[in-house]
C-alpha cells in the first residue's frame, strides 16, 4: 500500500528511468503501478548489479563476467582489476544508500531473512527476499560490503514451486550456505555513517528531516494511516490479474 502511494506520488515514468541507474533495463519495467509490486522484469546478473550499488555505497561498477585466467599449472595470465570509484560512477547519494543498507541489514537480522546474521555469525550482511506470484520464483538478493551474491531458483519454463515455496525457504538457504565458504576470512566491515544522517532511537533519517521536518504522508492528507477503502483495495487487487 505505502509503495504504491509513493510510486503514485513520485510518477511512474520517473521511476521508470530511475531504476536504470542500477543497471535495469527501461522497456522490462513499464510505467504503471505494478511496479512496486515487483512487476519488472530482471535477470541474476541485472540484480547483482543493482545491489552492488548499495554494497559500493552509491557507486555503479559494471559487472565482468570472467574474472581472471589461468592456465592448466595456475599461472595467472590476466585478471581484471576494479577500477578506482570516482563521481562519474556515482548513482546514488552516499546516505541514501547508508540507510537502504541499514534497512537491508536489519532483514537478515529480524525481518523475512531473520536468523541469517546468527547463522554466518557476523552482522555486515544485507540482503532481501523475494517470492513472485503463484510461487513461480524465489529469490535472495544480499551482500557482504566486498561481496555481492544472487541466488535464483525456478523453471526455464515458469510453474509453480509449490504453493508454499518461498525466496526465504529456498533460495536463502542456499545463499547462506555460499556466504558462509565465500566469506570465510573475511572480516566484518561495516561502512560508517556518512555526513549528514542522524541516529534517532536506533532509525537513521537524513539531518535536514528530523524534528518533523521529512515527509508526513503519502496520499493520507496528512492524517494517521487508516484501513483502505473497499475501493482502493479491490483496484490494488485488480493490479495483480492485469
Amino acid at each position: 500500500m505505502v509503495s504504491i502511494r509513493i510510486l503514485k506520488s513520485i510518477g511512474t515514468e520517473y521511476a521508470q528511468q530511475w531504476a536504470t541507474r542500477f543497471g535495469f533495463d527501461a522497456d522490462k519495467h513499464p510505467p504503471y503501478l505494478t511496479m512496486a509490486l515487483g512487476a519488472g522484469s530482471v535477470t541474476p546478473l541485472q540484480m547483482a548489479s543493482a545491489y552492488s550499488v548499495f554494497a559500493n555505497g552509491g557507486y555503479r561498477l559494471n559487472p565482468h563476467l570472467i574474472s581472471r585466467i589461468t592456465d592448466q599449472k595456475g599461472h595467472l595470465l590476466t585478471e581484471v582489476t576494479p577500477p578506482a570509484l570516482d563521481d562519474s560512477m556515482r548513482v546514488l547519494e552516499a546516505r541514501n544508500a547508508f540507510v537502504m543498507d541499514s534497512l537491508l541489514q536489519e532483514v537478515t537480522r529480524s525481518g523475512t531473512a531473520a536468523g541469517t546474521q546468527e547463522k554466518l555469525k557476523r552482522p555486515d550482511v544485507y540482503g532481501k527476499t523475494g517470492t513472485t506470484n503463484d510461487s513461480l520464483d524465489a529469490w535472495f538478493a544480499g551482500f557482504q560490503p566486498r561481496l555481492v551474491a544472487i541466488v535464483w531458483i525456478g523453471y526455464d519454463n515458469p510453474h509453480k514451486l509449490g504453493d508454499r515455496e518461498t525466496g526465504g525457504g529456498l533460495a536463502l538457504p542456499i545463499w547462506v550456505d555460499y556466504m558462509r565458504y565465500a566469506l570465510k576470512g573475511i572480516p566484518i566491515e561495516e561502512p560508517p555513517p556518512p555526513e549528514g544522517v542522524v541516529n534517532i532511537n536506533g532509525e537513521w533519517f537524513y539531518e535536514e528531516y528530523t524534528h518533523g521536518t521529512g515527509v508526513s504522508s503519502v496520499g493520507l492528507e496528512d492524517q494517521l494511516p487508516t484501513q483502505p477503502s473497499e475501493e482502493e483495495r479491490k483496484s490494488i487487487l485488480d493490479l495483480f490479474k492485469r
